[in-house]
Order: structure tokens, then C-alpha cells, then sequence
């Protein structure tokens, strides 16, 4: 008989949100049980509208680009109709239930092997000390 491998994902301890200053958008950092963080920024349609008018402002100014409303996201997003705890709390346990939490969330923690092998020059923007700081010292977030 085939055994099928039961997914190796952590359940979240603590999800802090930093709303921007719009309120039309804001980060989410969560905490799983083994200590890893992970973040995504949650988003409305209301900042991909904004974002949108904001492309169309600098098109129009530069001389040489027809002036055209577009949003071009780089970083994950998940966008949501409104942006309540319980929206982002909801939405984060059916992105891990689908199986897809990892694939749409940012890992800002690494392993010991990873900190261990990570030269200057990897490119690596987040690390597990880089968290620590951003969760104790720089945010100002609302926390369960």
C-alpha cells in the first residue's frame, strides 16, 4: 500500500497586520508554530484602483508614454474585499488547507543551514534577525 505524505506545514501562533496608511492595503506577518515567519501584503480593490490612477498620473507627466491606467504587482499580494482580522485569518487558514499558504507567502526566516551557507552577495533580503527587528522594533501593528 502507498502511503500518501502528509504536508509538513505549522499552524499560525500569531499574525500581526500593519495597515497602511491608505487603509486600502496592509502587511501581514505570521508566525508558525516551529518559530518561522512569513508575509504577504493584503490588498483591495481599492489599491489596485489607486495604484492603477498613480501609473496613469506618472504616464501622463512623461512625454514619451501614452497615458494608460495599469497595475503592475511584483510582490506577492492577495487581495481581499476588506481588510478585518477575521478576513485575513480566514483567508490565511484556506491558503494553507489549499495547500498554496507557502507559494503566495514570502518565508522571512531561514534554516541554520541556509544562514550558514548564505554569502553576502546571494541576494537574500530577509533574514530570520531581519524579522526579529521588523516584528519587535519597527512595526506598529495590531496583534491577536
Amino acid at each position: 500500500m502507498i502511503e500518501t505524505p502528509i504536508a509538513n506545514i505549522f499552524m499560525p501562533v500569531r499574525v500581526l497586520i500593519e495597515m497602511h496608511r491608505e487603509e486600502d492595503a496592509c502587511d501581514v506577518i505570521v508566525e508558525m508554530e516551529d518559530g518561522t515567519m512569513y508575509t504577504a501584503l493584503f490588498a483591495t480593490m481599492q489599491y489596485v484602483q489607486r495604484q492603477m490612477t498613480l501609473q496613469y498620473i506618472v504616464t501622463k507627466d512623461l512625454v514619451e508614454t501614452p497615458c494608460v491606467r495599469y497595475c503592475a504587482i511584483d510582490t506577492p499580494h492577495i487581495l481581499v474585499e476588506q481588510l478585518d482580522r477575521d478576513t485575513i485569518e480566514d483567508t490565511i487558514d484556506n491558503l494553507i488547507a489549499l495547500d498554496v499558504f507557502e507559494g503566495l507567502f514570502t518565508r522571512v526566516t531561514e534554516t541554520e543551514e541556509e544562514t550558514t551557507r548564505r554569502t553576502i552577495t546571494d541576494g537574500k533580503l530577509a533574514t530570520q534577525e531581519v524579522a526579529a527587528v521588523v516584528v519587535q522594533d519597527v512595526l506598529v501593528c495590531n496583534e491577536v
